[in-house]
C-alpha cells in the first residue's frame, strides 16, 4: 500500500459527499471527479517516483517511446473522463448525462488498467470490480497504521477531523451573528433532509471504494497482455487455412455485393422503384430496414474479428489474402451502414425527429468509425490497439453529441419542418402518401431546458405552452453543487417572463 493511500480514499469520499448532486446533472460531478482523480494519481505518482519502473519483469529496458506512450495514455483517458463529467455543468438532459457518466467510468477504468490478459470487458469495469476486492487490502492498511507510531497519514487524518470540528463549531456561531454571512453559508451548504445522512453515507462509500479500487489496481496491476496473449492463442492450436476462412468470408462478400447493388438501384430509382419491387411505401421501406442493417453491421464485425484472430498469417500470400478479404467485407459494410443511415434520415424527414432516432443514428455512425479502425489495422495486421481505440472513439462521439446539444437539435429540426409549412409526399400513384408537417407539442414539452433556445423561435401560444411545461420540470432551485448552465438560463428566462 503506497503512502497516502488511506488519506486519498478518505478525501475522495468526503469530496464526493460535498460536491456530488445525486438527483441531477451539475458542476459538482466534475468537481468530485477531479478530486478523486487528483487524489488517486497524486498518490500513485509519488509511489512511482519512489519505485522506478524503467525495467520490466523480464529484465529488459523499456523502450523510451513505449514509456512515453504509457505516460500519455492515462492522461488521455482521464481527460476524456473529466470532459464527460463536465457535460453535467452545461447540459440538463438527464439521459445524456447518464450516458456521459457511464462513459466517464469506463474511461477512468482504462486510465488505471493497461491492456490486460483478461480482455477489454474486464478493463472497462476493472475499477468497480476491484473496489470490493480492495476492502481486505484497506483493512490490512488500517491495521498497519494502528500498529505504527503516529505517521504522516494519521496526522493528516487528525488534521481533517480537527478542521471539520472547527467548521462545525464556529460557522454556526458566525452565521447567527450576521445575516449576510448566514445567506452565504446557506448557499454553499448541501441541502439537509431526513434522507440526507443515508445519501451521504452512500455517496461516501461508493466514492471511497472506487478510489480504493483504482489504487489497488495501480499498486498491483493485472498481468499485461503480450503479443501472444489472445483468444486465438488460448483456445485454438491450429490456425485456419486460406480455404477454411476464405469460403465463408467470400460468401459473405458476395451476399453483401448483391445487397449493395440493390441499394444503389433503390437510391437512384427513388420511391417508385421501391414500391414496384418491394410493394412498400418509401417510409415503410426505411423504417423496416434500419434495425436489420444495424444488426448485419454488428454481426459482420464479429465475423471479421474471428477471421483476423484465427486466420493463418505465416506466409506473404496468407497476409495478402487476409487483407483483401477483410478489406472487401469492411468496405461493403460501410456502404450498408450508409444505407441504414439513409433509411433513418428518410423516416425522420417524413415523421419527425426524436432523441431516440438521433441516438441510433449516432450509434450507427460509431459503427462506421469502428470499421474504419479495422481497415486501418490491416496495414500492419496488428489489431490489439483497435478495441481501446473503438472505446475512445465512442467516448469522443459522446462528447461530440453533447457539444451539438441533441435535444436542441431535435427541437430545431421539428420546428423547421413545421415553420416551413410544407408537406412530404412519399410515393406516387394509388399508394402515394402525403405527410403533413405537424408540430408535436406533447413531445417537445417532455424535453429538458436544453431545448428552450429552439422553443423561443416558435410563435405564441406554442412557445409559452412548451416553455411552461419544460420549466415546470426544473424542480428545486439549484445549489452551487448542482449548478447547470441550461437550467440556470431557463430559470432566468422564466423570471423575465
Amino acid at each position: 500500500m503506497p503512502r497516502g493511500a488511506l488519506t486519498a480514499v478518505l478525501l475522495a469520499g468526503l469530496g464526493a459527499v460535498l460536491f456530488v448532486p445525486l438527483d441531477r446533472p451539475g458542476i459538482g460531478w466534475l468537481l468530485a471527479g477531479s478530486a478523486i482523480a487528483g487524489a488517486v494519481f497524486l498518490v500513485d505518482g509519488r509511489a512511482r517516483r519512489a519505485t522506478p519502473q524503467d525495467v520490466e519483469s523480464s529484465g529488459t529496458a523499456v523502450d523510451s517511446a513505449d514509456r512515453a506512450l504509457r505516460r500519455l495514455a492515462p492522461a488521455w483517458w482521464i481527460t476524456i473522463a473529466l470532459c464527460l463529467l463536465g457535460v453535467g455543468a452545461f447540459r440538463a438532459a438527464e439521459w445524456l448525462f447518464v450516458l456521459c457518466l457511464l462513459g466517464a467510468g469506463a474511461a477512468g477504468s482504462l486510465a488505471v488498467v493497461r491492456r490486460s490478459v483478461h480482455g477489454l470487458i474486464f478493463d472497462l469495469i476493472a475499477v468497480p470490480v476491484s473496489a470490493l476486492r480492495s476492502v481486505p487490502w484497506l483493512g490490512r492498511g488500517l491495521r498497519r497504521v494502528r500498529e505504527r507510531r503516529v505517521s504522516s497519514t494519521q496526522r493528516v487524518g487528525w488534521s481533517v477531523v480537527a478542521a471539520v470540528a472547527v467548521l462545525a463549531i464556529f460557522v454556526p456561531l458566525l452565521a447567527g451573528a450576521d445575516a449576510v454571512f448566514a445567506r452565504l453559508v446557506h448557499s454553499v451548504t448541501p441541502r439537509f433532509d431526513a434522507a440526507a445522512p443515508v445519501r451521504w453515507v452512500f455517496v461516501f462509500t461508493v466514492a471511497a471504494l472506487l478510489a480504493a479500487g483504482a489504487l489497488y489496481l495501480l499498486a498491483g496491476p493485472p498481468r499485461a497482455a503480450g503479443e501472444t496473449d489472445s483468444v486465438a492463442g488460448l483456445l485454438v492450436q491450429r490456425r485456419w487455412s486460406r480455404l477454411e476462412w476464405g469460403l465463408p468470408l467470400g460468401t459473405l462478400t458476395t451476399v453483401f455485393m448483391v445487397f449493395v447493388a440493390t441499394q444503389l438501384a433503390a437510391l437512384f430509382g427513388g420511391s417508385d422503384y421501391v414500391q414496384r419491387t418491394a410493394e412498400l411505401t418509401y417510409a415503410e421501406y426505411a423504417r423496416s430496414g434500419f434495425w436489420q442493417l444495424s444488426a448485419v453491421s454488428l454481426l459482420a464485425l464479429g465475423v471479421i474479428s474471428a477471421v483476423q484472430a484465427w486466420a493463418a498469417q505465416e506466409s506473404t500470400w496468407d497476409r495478402l489474402w487476409l487483407r483483401i478479404g477483410v478489406a472487401a467485407v469492411g468496405v461493403l459494410t460501410l456502404v450498408i451502414v450508409a444505407s441504414a443511415l439513409h433509411r433513418m434520415w428518410t423516416y425522420q424527414q417524413a415523421y419527425g425527429f426524436t432523441v431516440l432516432r438521433l441516438l441510433v443514428e449516432v450509434f450507427e455512425l460509431w459503427i462506421g468509425l469502428v470499421y474504419l479502425l479495422v481497415l486501418a489495422a490491416l496495414v500492419r495486421l496488428r489489431r490489439t490497439w483497435v478495441p481501446r481505440a473503438a472505446v475512445g472513439a465512442a467516448a469522443t462521439t459522446l462528447l461530440g453529441l453533447a457539444l451539438v446539444n441533441p435535444e436542441r437539435l431535435v427541437a430545431d429540426r421539428n420546428i423547421d419542418r413545421w415553420l416551413s409549412g410544407t408537406t412530404v409526399e412519399l410515393g406516387t400513384g394509388s399508394s402515394a402518401r402525403v405527410i403533413e408537417q405537424n408540430l408535436d407539442i406533447d413531445y417537445l414539452s417532455t424535453l429538458s431546458p436544453d431545448a428552450l433556445p429552439a422553443v423561443d423561435r416558435l410563435p405564441e401560444p406554442q412557445r409559452s405552452t412548451i416553455a411552461a411545461a419544460i420549466r415546470a420540470g426544473l424542480g428545486d432551485e439549484d445549489g452551487w453543487q448542482d449548478w447547470n448552465r441550461s437550467r440556470s438560463a431557463a430559470a432566468v428566462r422564466g423570471d423575465r417572463g
